[in-house]
């Protein structure tokens, strides 16, 4: 399982490096990830310390740090 989220941690992080901020449905679908994974990689990611959510409006944005 651990596995699974970091390959999960993996995407995100690839997808806001090249992409920037972003929301996280927005992330979730370009990435290729369901539900449960997107929330336990953004979970590790921030656990790590390797992300910032800031709001936009009503929406959540996530950037690396």
């Amino acid at each position: 399982m651990s596995n699974n989220i970091g390959d999960s941690a993996g995407k995100i992080w690839e997808y806001l490096d090249k992409n920037g901020a972003a929301s996280v449905s927005k992330v979730a679908k370009e990435a290729g990830l369901n539900r449960n994974e997107i929330q336990r990689a953004i979970g590790w990611l921030a656990k790590e310390d390797k992300l910032d959510f800031t709001m936009e409006g009503r929406t959540e944005l996530l950037s690396l740090k």
